[in-house]
């Protein structure tokens, strides 16, 4: 299938089509057809015209150039050819020399001019009459290497200035994240989320904006999941969003507070029959009593300057630095519960008992937990049951019999439902 017409800049994929498939699909922020809606496409597509002709082949350095060619708005400094601007400048896929500016020649007076001067200076001291007082040529000479060329000059200065403005140009030529994220596959792979549930995501987080930054809220919050789910450096992303490496650091420190305030809310604690109305067929075979699944995260810090805090958050198991937060996740896979961080020194049985997770707890539920969860007896205390999982050594769970897999219960006092193990015996 042909793509209709594609810009002719080396590396850039714009084409109608394209724009026709942004067309068709939905708006975001309106929630109608962008065909139907009054925002504005990515871009623009623009036939050469006959009379800029050289001008626009010789900018594009095309080696074999097509019998039409088309170049996006991507690659105009004002969006469109215009008169200050005729040819494509922008992002043509290769490395531009630098021009460099030359100095005015200053011309010297000629050697006549300087022996006339002489000599009439001589004059006028042998007959002595008064003269203002005023500097020889010889006093006023420049060097003429200086005069003619501009090797002392900077050659840094130049090419500072047009990436300064390169930059400036490309920053404000639209939403970056609408080129990025053309499908599910494209926000998979970027930001882990369905593109659908990316755009929930910008239209819930849109009212925390900073008005203060170039880049769109959409922009934004792509390159704050970016770092959080592929560790980019900011270098690294401040050059694919055309923005220096503080304005990206500002972006990312700024949604990562946004973002705990505005989804916060959406992480609340099930009831308990809603839990049990949405338990998988696997919890309801070998778990049915089982209230939340509990476990302790850490992640990676820089190393404190401090030695107090680096004692209390450097972690054994990682052998580094980190921060350590309980997590509560409801048997259908649903996060119903994130703990404020600790020091990675911090044992679970203290993270637990100080999280807050058991005031959400009620007598008769069941938790299930690592091993590492030393909690038996702070459950005892609230009539509630212990679940650990049974663990194998150099053996996959698949190879076990069926009997071997559920879980081991401990029952915390008498009277205690019997566990599925027993159940079986």
């Amino acid at each position: 299938m042909s793509s209709g017409s594609t810009c002719s800049v080396v590396g850039c994929s714009n084409s109608s089509n394209k724009i026709r498939h942004f067309m068709e699909a939905e708006c975001y922020t309106h929630r109608v057809k962008r065909r139907e809606c009054l925002c504005p496409p990515p871009y623009s597509l623009h036939f050469m015209p006959a009379s800029r002709r050289l001008g626009w082949l010789a900018a594009l350095r095309l080696k074999y150039p097509p019998k039409k060619v088309y170049v996006c708005s991507h690659h105009f400094v004002n969006k469109r050819p215009t008169d200050e601007h005729p040819n494509p400048e922008l992002f043509l896929g290769y490395e531009r020399p630098v021009q460099k500016k030359r100095r005015t020649i200053v011309r010297g007076e000629t050697l006549v001019q300087c022996f006339t001067a002489v000599a009439e200076e001589v004059s006028q001291e042998a007959e002595g009459v008064p003269e203002e007082s005023h500097r020889t040529v010889a006093t006023q000479w420049e060097d003429p290497s200086l005069c003619d060329h501009s090797y002392a000059r900077s050659q840094g200065v130049d090419a500072s200035i047009q990436n300064h403005v390169m930059t400036d140009a490309a920053t404000k030529s639209g939403d970056f994240s609408h080129f990025m994220l053309q499908s599910d596959t494209d926000a998979y792979l970027y930001t882990g989320l369905p593109l659908d549930t990316f755009n929930t995501l910008v239209s819930t987080l849109e009212r925390f904006g900073n008005g203060t930054l170039t880049l769109s809220v959409r922009d934004q919050i792509l390159m704050t999941i970016m770092k959080l789910k592929l560790n980019r450096v900011l270098g690294d992303l401040s050059r694919q969003f055309h923005v220096s490496q503080s304005v990206a650091s500002r972006i990312i420190t700024h949604w990562i507070d946004k973002m705990e305030e505005g989804l916060r809310p959406l992480i609340v604690w099930l009831p308990r029959e809603t839990i049990k109305a949405t338990m998988p067929a696997s919890f309801q075979k070998f778990f049915p009593n089982t209230t939340c699944v509990i476990d302790c995260s850490e992640s990676m810090l820089q190393k404190p300057k401090y030695l107090d805090s680096r004692g209390e958050s450097y972690s054994h198991y990682y052998s580094h630095n980190t921060i350590k937060y309980l997590v509560g996740i409801a048997p259908c896979g649903l996060i119903i519960f994130i703990s404020s961080a600790y020091g990675g020194h911090t044992s679970d049985k203290y993270i637990t008992m100080n999280s807050g997770i058991l005031d959400y707890l009620r007598p008769g539920d069941e938790v299930m937990a690592d091993r590492g969860f030393l909690i038996r007896d702070i459950l005892f205390e609230r009539r509630m049951n212990l679940v650990l999982p049974a663990f194998t050594r150099d053996c996959s769970v698949d190879s076990l019999p069926p009997y071997c897999i559920p879980v081991v219960s401990l029952s915390p006092w008498p009277g205690w439902p019997m566990s599925l193990q027993q159940q079986q015996q």
